[in-house]
This record gives structure tokens, C-alpha cells and sequence, in this order.
């Protein structure tokens, strides 16, 4: 009860909460909200309504306008909601598991094997993660799920380093001990009586890095090693706009919508998993909830 009364009277939690379910909303709702055209092979290739160079103001057939190439903002900003949760949950979920994995075996068994996966944890935490992800990227090709390889694989040290340091002072306590010296094995240990009490931080991580995975993967697109061109991706469709975001002269903002919706969606998804996360941090510690 004092979670659910702390979410729901802490303004910025609850602000954060009503966004996320938003965006939920407009994931489950993506296709009665934009309905795929029947020439489509996927409902994520953005219809376009011709191939001008110039985008299209708002209007009864594009409700944000069109890009340039002429592909449907409001389209495209609708079922990005489900590429971004892809992106986000599945990097962070992937990077849970791995990061989790090593920082377990490492805080558990210790002496060399704790060596020597830190030190392979270090050298990853010393390449430039955009960079690494940018040329992984590159190799692997254009598309979703080569973005979330990619991001996976520079992204979980965090996770491992947090659930390490926090198994070194759980694996001493009493009850571990006690389980141990019953001949509990390690995995036993392990599994029900360290990693359950060692996991609340990597939710709180876990929770904030969903979106900036997103804010990751949005970068690549724009960068133009993300996904493949016409995908309905908030990152390539801010991409789309970087020749109009000053439109003629003595008219700066004529193309303002090509650049303000998808920022907008990127802005207020990465915003409500951060305030989600924020809470959880304040939930988790008792010296924030009474």
C-alpha cells in the first residue's frame, strides 16, 4: 500500500506512469490508430503519398504532415511506439541477463574468476559505446534486430558491475551462510537466496536505460546505420528532417513538424521511463517512502 499511495501521490512518478501508459496504449492501439495500407509487406514500412522532395504541411490525410520522400509522420510516429518498446525492452532485457550472469559467477566465486571477467567487463567499459554500437552496426547491416545485438552487446558491464557489488555483501549474511552449511549447492544459492535480494538496483538500472537505449538507437538511425530507410523509426524520421528544420526566408519554422512530432515522441518516451525509474529508486529506499 505504501508503494502504490507513494506512486500515485508523488507528482512526477505519477507523471511518469500516465506517459508510459500512453505510449502502451498507443503500441497495443498502432493498428486501428494507423492502418497499414494492403500494399504494405510490413505494417513498420511507412506509406508514402508520393515521392516530392518537399515535405506536406498538416493536413486531413497526413494529421502531422509528411517528410520529405513524402512519408506520414503520424504514421510513422505511431508504430515507432512499437519499435522504440522493442528496442528498449529487448537491449535491456538481454543486457539484464548477460550483465546479471557475470556479475553473479564473478561476486560468488571470486579469486580468479572474479578477475578475470572484471577485467573483460573493463576492457568493454573502455570502448565509446556509441562508436562501438555505430561500427557493430555497420557490420551487421541495417535493421532492428542488428541495432539490438549491436546494443546489447556494449551494453550490459553496468549491470554487471551493480549486481557484483552487491552480491560481495549479500553472499556474507547469515542466511547464506546457513543455506550453505544445510548443502545447499551454488546454484541453489545463487538462484533463491542472493540474486532475488541483489536484483532491486538492476531494476531500478534496468528501468532507466530503457530509454536511453532508445535515445542510443535513435542516434544510429540518424546517423544512418540504424534501421532500413521508410522504417517506422522516430531516429531515421528526425533523419528525414535535418534539411528542413529552417524553412525559408522570412518563414524559419515552415517545415516545424517534420522535427517536432518525432522529437516529441523521442522527449516524452525517454522522459516517462526515467520518471518510472526515478520512483522505483525512491520506493525501493526506505528512507524515501514512509
Amino acid at each position: 500500500m505504501k508503494i502504490v499511495r507513494y506512486l500515485f501521490l508523488n507528482p512526477l512518478s505519477l507523471l511518469g506512469l500516465t506517459l508510459l501508459l500512453g505510449f502502451v496504449l498507443v503500441a497495443i492501439l498502432a493498428p486501428y490508430l494507423a492502418v497499414p495500407e494492403a500494399y504494405q509487406i510490413s505494417p513498420y514500412d511507412t506509406p508514402r503519398a508520393g515521392f516530392w522532395a518537399t515535405p506536406q504541411p498538416i493536413s486531413s490525410e497526413a494529421w502531422f504532415g509528411t517528410t520529405q520522400g513524402q512519408y506520414d509522420i503520424f504514421y510513422a510516429v505511431v508504430w515507432g511506439t512499437r519499435t522504440a518498446f522493442k528496442i528498449g525492452l529487448g537491449v535491456v532485457g538481454l543486457s539484464v541477463v548477460i550483465g546479471v550472469t557475470v556479475g553473479a559467477i564473478a561476486a560468488y566465486y571470486g579469486g580468479i574468476v572474479d578477475e578475470v571477467l572484471m577485467r573483460i567487463v573493463d576492457v568493454f567499459m573502455a570502448i565509446p559505446f556509441l562508436i562501438a554500437a555505430m561500427v557493430l552496426t555497420t557490420l551487421l547491416g541495417k535493421g532492428i534486430g542488428q541495432m539490438i545485438v549491436a546494443l546489447t552487446v556494449f551494453g550490459w558491464m553496468g549491470y554487471a558491475r551493480l549486481v557484483r557489488s552487491e552480491i560481495l555483501l549479500i553472499k556474507e549474511m547469515d542466511y547464506v551462510n546457513a543455506a550453505r552449511s544445510y548443502g545447499a549447492g551454488d546454484l541453489r544459492i545463487l538462484a533463491l537466496h542472493i540474486l532475488p535480494n541483489a536484483l532491486f538496483p538492476v531494476l531500478v538500472l534496468a528501468t532507466m536505460m530503457t530509454g536511453s537505449m532508445v535515445l542510443t538507437a535513435s542516434a544510429l538511425s540518424f546517423l544512418g546505420v540504424g534501421t532500413e530507410a521508410g522504417y517506422a523509426d522516430w531516429g531515421q524520421f528526425i533523419a528525414y528532417s535535418r534539411n528542413w528544420i529552417v524553412g525559408q526566408a522570412g518563414n524559419p519554422f515552415q517545415y516545424w513538424y517534420t522535427l517536432f512530432f518525432p522529437g516529441a515522441a523521442i522527449f516524452l518516451f525517454v522522459l516517462a521511463w526515467n520518471l518510472v525509474g526515478d520512483a522505483l529508486r525512491d520506493i525501493l529506499d526506505p528512507h524515501h517512502v514512509s
